[in-house]
């Protein structure tokens, strides 16, 4: 299985790709983390937001596989705890097709690609920055995966 992360932007700070990455590797073979850019909007005014929401929403209905399960990263999304999450990972293992979380640009998802995922997830109330989603994400994703296996890494 596959799991892709494609997220609006580009050219993040090293930090995010060193911690990124080392979550990343944890993984097996089998259970591959892939994290996929997606270029964010030149904006050109300070009425841009809209026009940015549906290109960057264009861009990434483009470039997803023919045959995958959608996971947008939302607000108004299910919120999970670790354990509930390591039941969704198990879940998601037996979806049979490669699984897409989406990260939208910093004005969100457009109702299109909402309505075209399979689940939405909010990570939390709070409002998180870009780079740190990435973090956040790929270390979470590692911790339900741990789960779903039994790993020690998780403690209760």
């Amino acid at each position: 299985m596959k799991i892709i992360i494609k997220a609006v932007g580009i050219r993040m700070p090293k930090w995010v790709t060193v911690a990124f990455e080392e979550y990343q590797k944890r993984f097996p073979p089998e259970t591959k983390l892939i994290l996929e850019e997606i270029p964010p909007y030149k904006r050109s005014g300070r009425n841009d937001d809209e026009k940015a929401r549906q290109e960057e929403a264009l861009a990434i209905m483009n470039s997803l596989p023919k045959k995958c399960y959608i996971v947008a990263l939302d607000e108004r999304g299910k919120q999970y705890t670790s354990l509930e999450l390591g039941k969704r990972f198990s879940f998601w293992q037996n979806v049979g097709s490669d699984i897409v979380l989406i990260v939208g640009g910093p004005n969100g998802l457009t109702d299109e690609l909402r309505n075209r995922a399979d689940e939405l997830w909010s990570l939390s109330k709070l409002t998180l920055p870009h780079p740190l989603v990435r973090v956040f994400l790929a270390e979470t994703l590692y911790r339900a995966y741990s789960i779903s296996y039994n790993l020690p890494y998780h403690r209760q």
